[in-house]
């Protein structure tokens, strides 16, 4: 079926025009009108490619919303656009610091975080998503045969991926559907299952599975990282409220060295601590690293909070929260971290004044650095 996996076929003709870094308030109404935001660290795009209606998006310093669409699209066809606020380079038009491309094999892959929180209307038909770009070359200006990665937050209608359906999988704190599909270049669509609207993950999460399936290679780039809509019926009040992305963003614990022994195999630890934050809230993901020579079957991550920062939602463990003091736990399919491997988690929060890192780590009971 020719559905979202085509949007970007319209949009690889394309020319964005760039205006003026964005304020508050900036309206977009051109076709292809892009602006930047927080000096240049993003890029946000109207991106009606597909459609003659007019589409206007409200850009302000964290996202954009869609203000106008009067979008009529075919449900089995393509969409009529995607309006989309984006880190590295489509077409040429790149955004600042971003880093990328960033060849897959590099060690700096495994740090590309990236976080969103969207707004949906009550009306129309759409899909929420986010369209990720891998390509063999380290090319600026388009897409050549490698991958686009789609990862669907939600969607409504009767709206389906590129290709057909081939597996389920547990990822970013959810359960997916795997789509597959090839318009000259694979498109690999996950939709989840139980619809969200708002993600925080590791790109490099849901890229080791398209890999594991054989739909990518390790020697491509990473070349974009966008998130948006797709509108096929309507789509006005569509918005990204905030969007993050960040490299190199790992930040070490300032814990002791490790220690030999602990529970049911703890033995020496090592935990990574990175975040994304906007004023008044933040996601973060944890990773866990087993550096002993055992196994760890069943673990439980203890950490405290320096400002009273508030945990209000969470995925791939199970995590309360006393106070200052967090405790996190592994769910059913994520327990045993062998020797040298590692597991990560992740939550959104809240936080007023400052938002320090945690400290004082322990894994089933025992001190990690």
């Amino acid at each position: 079926m020719i559905t979202a996996g085509l949007a970007l076929l319209g949009s690889v003709a394309a020319s964005l025009v760039v205006g003026q870094a964005a304020h508050a308030d900036t309206t977009i109404c051109e076709k292809y009108g892009s602006t930047t935001i927080q000096g240049g660290k993003y890029v946000v795009m109207n991106n009606v490619w597909g459609s003659d209606s007019q589409q206007c998006i409200n850009v302000t310093n964290t996202g954009f919303t869609v203000t106008q669409a009067g979008h009529n699209k075919a449900q089995n066809g393509a969409p009529a656009a995607y309006p989309a606020v984006y880190a590295g380079c489509h077409y040429a038009t790149c955004s600042s610091g971003s880093g990328l491309p960033l060849q897959v094999s590099n060690s700096q892959f495994n740090t590309v975080q990236t976080s969103v929180s969207m707004s949906y209307p009550g009306s129309g038909v759409y899909d929420a998503a986010y369209d990720i770009w891998f390509d063999p070359t380290p090319r600026t200006d388009g897409q050549n045969t490698g991958a686009e990665l789609m990862v669907w937050l939600n969607h409504t209608g009767s709206v389906q991926p590129v290709g057909s359906r081939v597996g389920t999988v547990n990822l970013a704190g959810g359960t997916w559907d795997v789509w597959y599909g090839n318009t000259g270049w694979n498109v690999v669509s996950y939709v989840r299952t139980s619809p969200t609207n708002s993600i925080s993950f590791a790109v490099r999460d849901f890229y080791n599975d398209m890999v594991n399936r054989g739909y990518a290679q390790r020697s491509w780039y990473l070349t974009s990282v966008q998130a948006g809509f797709e509108p096929w019926v309507g789509g006005a009040g569509l918005a990204v409220n905030n969007f993050s992305y960040s490299i190199g963003g790992v930040v070490q614990s300032p814990s002791p060295s490790p220690t030999q022994g602990g529970n049911n195999g703890g033995g020496a630890c090592r935990v990574s601590y990175s975040k994304n934050e906007w004023q008044g809230g933040f996601t973060a993901e944890v990773v866990v690293t087993n550096t002993s020579s055992s196994t760890v079957n069943g673990w439980t991550l203890g950490f405290s909070f320096p400002n009273n920062q508030q945990i209000t939602g969470y995925w791939n463990a199970d995590i309360s929260q006393s106070g200052s003091s967090v405790t996190a736990r592994n769910l059913s399919y994520n327990g045993s971290i062998p020797p040298g491997g590692n597991v990560s988690f992740g939550f959104q929060g809240t936080w007023n004044g400052s938002n320090g890192n945690p400290t004082n780590f322990t894994l089933n009971g025992t001190r990690c650095s």
